[in-house]
């Protein structure tokens, strides 16, 4: 029996059953990289979800954002509600680099504000991959950055028995030195406190309260409580405590990291003295023996990462410890995971290119005095790195670049979609006025209306930020409901603003490159792509066949390409379009389908938003004046555990209402 159950509310249709088979076959022959081709709306997920069961083996899928590694682990968890499926990204909500500028003698000390709710998830992951086999972890490409080892975390782990002879005291050293915090407060992640003979303790990985009780030096009791209500969840006989930090090293690995970092330091002063780099020598001393009494008498200092190779007991050059260290290698050090690449075309180049920029940054750094080389080594991994650390590769991508047409020993095509739908038609128009043709932006507005009287909608892509607007405020003067969207319109905007598109408050989207990947607009039935013919990132090959494939979930689809010549990346697009339409309607005609446009709820996240906060102020409503004059502390606990709540199913944006407030609260307390 699988140790995945994937849910039977759904079943493969289009393609989809051939590419799992394909798939499947695959990897029992042990290729190590296949390619997943599967066109806009052809349920690539689905079709990963069904070869992740079928393969029996733990699953890290990596994402190009955080956005949409949120996206598809709600998705996974759709497809495997019981099993393990963690969401696994960068815990920094604020990160600036610590950095020196040359030039302008400038210093830039390393400033990081971290998420603690996503820090939770990172060690829910890692601990998930320790105890567990039936485990999906989707990931940004955060993941290749050291993350300490997970040798010496598992070690370390604190295992806590019923009837075990284990004094208070000799708990609350062993709960220091795994870098849990002690508190006389309200506990949080990492922390515990000792009321009189028991000892209360909330683990790094859930919102849980572990009660232990004593008798004598005895443990006589283990309670789990819920942190808001303090209510028994349950009684447990045994459990298991991991480290509230992943850097973790023995005593015996400090001092030997000690004696290491002073020869380094003795060696790196020499060679600067030689080279007659005074200050930089003088600068890196005082630097690298205050970080050492720091960590001595704190156990910490900032930066503390700079030394991770010297606490890790890897040799220079080495690879970090990484999240893939966390996943199941066979004895000969094999990876024994499958590894899943979404979109491809974006996140292989992210992958590759992430070590180069560390580099240079690290290298000005250790030049002019600021660390010792060692700190080089405190990086993301190289790809070749990558590569053999991951074993079998599935790359999912509408779009597969050379890399993967040239690594992948087998190319599986998703061309049939389930809903019967077809790529869209394109037509290609002038940009430039010629006779009675008054150019692009005149045709565009044309086609524009026909397709509005139908009931449907339009986007128009531009090249630059400016154009959009322009755009957008010329097609109001014509008198057509428009609006414009780019990068500069934050989050919870833009999500409002395709709500409203989809809704039909406007009729006119255009923007620039965030109508690419990710889009899901079925009541878009025209594209028009402006200046189709300038060559660049955004009219590449990729980029327009992403573009094109907006329009594919409708059964009246049609793309207008405006350009004056024909470039490869236009014949290309044009002529692969033709011949997925052709095999479509091949395969639609044969088996008797006539497609329809896809009747998607228009429910976005901002309706999920306004939902839980509505929600959220009945619930205040209905309490506020008996709880707020009563126990106002106890009011913000619900609030904060409705906070959790939503971070637990990735609703980030719920949760960040909720969290203002309890910010709102917070002031209200102190006004009183």
């Amino acid at each position: 029996m699988s140790i995945f159950q994937l849910s039977k509310t759904m079943t493969p249709a289009g393609d989809q059953p051939k590419a799992i088979e394909a798939l499947n076959k695959g990897l029992k022959k042990g290729m190590r990289k296949q390619t997943l081709f599967g066109v806009t709306g052809s349920g690539k997920t689905f079709t990963m979800a069904n070869v992740i069961a079928n393969n029996d083996k733990p699953t890290l899928v990596i994402a190009h954002n955080k956005t949409l590694a949120a996206q598809l682990a709600q998705e996974y968890r759709e497809f495997f509600p019981n099993n393990a499926v963690h969401y696994f990204v960068s815990y920094y909500d604020y990160y600036q680099p610590e950095a020196y500028m040359p030039v302008t003698d400038t210093y830039i000390e390393k400033e990081a504000m971290i998420n603690e709710e996503i820090d939770r998830l990172r060690h829910a992951s890692t601990q998930a991959l320790l105890t567990r086999k039936d485990v999906i972890i989707v990931a940004s490409v955060s993941c290749i950055y050291g993350l300490g080892s997970p040798d010496e975390y598992e070690k370390v782990n604190l295992k806590i028995s019923k009837g075990m002879d284990l004094s208070r005291a000799d708990l609350i050293r062993k709960l220091i030195d795994v870098h849990f915090e002690r508190t006389n407060a309200d506990i949080n992640a990492g922390q515990f406190r000792a009321l009189g003979n028991m000892i209360e303790i909330m683990p790094v990985s859930d919102r849980t309260i572990y009660r232990i009780e004593y008798d004598g030096t005895t443990v006589s009791k283990i309670i789990e409580l819920d942190p808001v209500t303090m209510s028994v969840r349950a009684n447990h006989e045994t459990i298991f405590l991991f480290p509230a930090k992943h850097f973790i090293s023995t005593d015996e690995q400090s001092k030997k990291a000690f004696i290491s970092i002073k020869k380094e330091l003795e060696s790196r002063l020499k060679e600067l003295e030689k080279a007659g780099k005074m200050l930089e020598a003088e600068r890196l001393k005082r630097r690298v023996k205050y970080d050492l009494a720091l960590i001595k008498e704190v156990g910490y200092c900032n930066g503390i990462e700079n030394y991770s190779r010297h606490f890790s007991g890897k040799k220079a050059g080495e690879a970090p410890d990484s999240l893939l260290a966390y996943f199941p290698h066979k004895a000969n050090s094999e990876p024994d995971f499958l590894t899943v690449i979404d979109e491809s075309h974006v996140t292989v180049p992210q992958l590759g290119g992430m070590y180069a920029g560390d580099a240079s940054r690290k290298e000005t750094l250790v030049d002019f005095g600021f660390r010792l080389p060692s700190a080089k080594d405190n990086r993301p991994m190289k790809f070749d790195e990558f590569e053999k650390a991951v074993g079998q590769v599935i790359y999912t991508t509408a779009t597969p670049g050379k890399f993967e047409k040239e690594h992948s020993e087998q190319i599986v095509e998703q061309i049939i979609r389930p809903t019967g739908l077809i790529d869209p038609v394109i037509e290609v128009k002038p940009v430039a006025e010629k006779g009675s043709y008054k150019g692009q932006i005149f045709n565009f507005i044309e086609e524009a209306e026909k397709v509005i009287k139908k009931g449907d909608r339009v986007i128009a892509t531009t090249l630059t930020k400016k154009m959009a607007e322009d755009l957008s405020e010329y097609l109001k003067e014509k008198g057509i409901k428009a609006e414009y969207l780019h990068s500069d319109i934050k989050t919870i905007d833009r999500i409002t603003i395709l709500t409203e598109f989809r809704r039909g408050k406007f009729d006119v989207l255009v923007g620039v490159n965030l109508l690419r990947e990710g889009l899901d607009l079925p009541e878009v039935s025209l594209i028009g792509i402006l200046d189709a013919d300038k060559a660049g990132f955004l009219r590449s090959e990729t980029s327009l066949i992403q573009i094109i494939g907006r329009a594919a979930r409708n059964v009246n689809g049609r793309v207008i390409l405006y350009a004056d010549f024909m470039n490869d990346a236009l014949n290309y697009a044009i002529r692969e379009t033709d011949r997925r339409r052709k095999i479509q309607t091949e395969y639609n005609t044969k088996h008797g389908i006539t497609p329809k446009t896809i009747i998607k709820k228009i429910q976005d996240i901002t309706d999920q938003l306004k939902t839980e906060h509505d929600k959220a102020v009945d619930e205040m409503a209905r309490i506020d004046e008996e709880m707020w004059n009563k126990n106002p502390e106890k009011l913000m606990k619900i609030k904060e555990q409705e906070m959790e709540k939503a971070v637990k199913v990735l609703d980030f944006e719920t949760a960040a209402l909720i969290r203002d407030e309890i910010v709102a609260l917070k002031k209200r307390i102190r006004l009183n």
